[in-house]
């Protein structure tokens, strides 16, 4: 398995402090692993394995564990003596009522501790009460395709393209490559798919009708990258004789972010500087997940190029949200450290009519932040200030 670098040296100058390390992610992004490894790094600056205690809630040893105070009591008859001890709690949702004894330790122990969880509002009513300002979180996800690359240990440029043609079919869950038929990964993805669906959400929110759930669900991830229309939804399911409403789609879409299935950005109107209320996108945070249950559509080859490079920006660490300008719609704002970046996305600007309106969607913005159009062209189109990326050669950059 890589070594997972990008977020490792996001968290190294946290290993030792007492502010809790909170780590986010989608089930089978790699959570786990991340955590082993900064286990590893730890025990290379010299903590020796008594100090370090890792608990797994997924795995069968540890059921007994089943709320907060059998937590408590495991971890203090643990620790034996005044030095620091690391604490790594993988998936502790599990754990009912799991965050009255986390500020606890925190405030009584010498600690260090890190959580992981399937679960965006893991931080949400009292914890975040509880640790405001005494807490870092960050989120991982799925390998991104300089990961994959890393990963194949390839570098011609031939294997690197068929890498990335099947990085934009199957995605980067770290345990699908070790598959190398498409019914294998489509299995495994499956499987992923509905233990996210049953155990994350379904259970977690007392769903009854589960099968119009799982249908809500096939139609979100198999229409990434849209501008989300409630009435479009509403009208297939129609078509189909579903009844369904407003309410249910909504949060059927707040469970599916819950669960890290997709993330939602709102459009920015750059010309007014205000958010735009109800014109939301949603972009799955892995595509073997639409792909999986794309059984009737046509591949939507430009939809899911932009959905690679919403997450690559997420992972380099940049808030992304849609431009409005005027009547012209800017696929990427990225935000980092209070400088900003344009992005827009094409799957290729061989037609002079796309090369036009891709390039034009930038006219009248006359700050000095960069813009680029992404493509799958190797041509370098760059023209006006404005410049032109290969797809695979953005994803590849330092």
């Amino acid at each position: 398995m890589i070594k997972r670098e990008q977020y490792l040296a996001r968290i190294r100058d946290f290993y030792s402090s007492n502010i809790i390390k909170i780590i986010i992610g989608i089930r089978k992004c790699g959570k786990s692993v991340l955590l082993k490894q900064i286990i590893e790094e730890i025990k290379t600056n010299g903590i020796d394995d008594s100090h370090i205690i890792y608990l797994n809630f997924r795995n069968a040893a540890n059921s007994s564990i089943e709320n907060y105070m059998d937590l408590h009591n495991f971890i203090k008859e643990k620790i034996s003596d005044d030095d620091k001890y690391y604490l790594f709690f993988d998936e502790i949702q599990l754990v009912d009522k799991w965050e009255k004894v986390i500020n606890s330790f925190r405030a009584t122990l010498n600690v260090s501790i890190f959580i992981t969880g399937s679960n965006s509002k893991l931080l949400s009513g009292e914890l975040a009460t509880l640790l405001s300002g005494r807490y870092v979180s960050f989120r991982i996800n799925p390998f991104s395709f300089k990961e994959v690359v890393e990963l194949k240990n390839i570098k011609d440029r031939q294997e690197i393209e068929d890498a990335f043609n099947d990085y934009l079919m199957w995605g980067g869950m770290p345990q699908r490559f070790e598959f190398t038929t498409d019914e294998a990964r489509n299995n495994y993805l499956m499987d992923v798919f509905s233990s996210i669906v049953l155990k994350d959400i379904v259970k977690r929110n007392n769903i009854i009708n589960v099968n119009l759930f799982e249908r809500i669900m096939e139609y979100l991830v198999t229409n990434p990258s849209q501008a989300f229309s409630q009435k479009n939804m509403l009208n297939e399911f129609e078509k189909e004789d579903i009844p369904i409403s407003t309410r249910t789609v909504y949060e059927c879409l707040d469970y599916a972010l819950t669960a890290m299935l997709m993330s939602k950005i709102s459009a920015y109107d750059i010309r007014g500087k205000r958010i735009l209320s109800r014109k939301d996108k949603y972009y799955l945070t892995d595509l073997g997940l639409g792909q999986i249950l794309n059984t009737n559509k046509k591949t939507q080859y430009g939809a899911y190029l932009e959905n690679i490079v919403f997450n690559e920006l997420i992972n380099r660490g940049y808030k992304v949200s849609i431009g409005t300008n005027n009547e012209k719609e800017i696929d990427f704002i990225a935000t980092k450290h209070n400088q900003q970046e344009y992005y827009q996305v094409a799957f290729t600007l061989a037609d002079k009519s796309c090369e036009q309106r891709e390039f034009s969607a930038f006219d009248n913005i006359n700050d000095n932040y960069p813009k680029y159009v992404i493509s799958t062209d190797k041509l370098d189109y760059s023209q006006n200030g404005i410049i032109h990326k290969n797809i695979i050669d953005w994803l590849l950059e330092e």
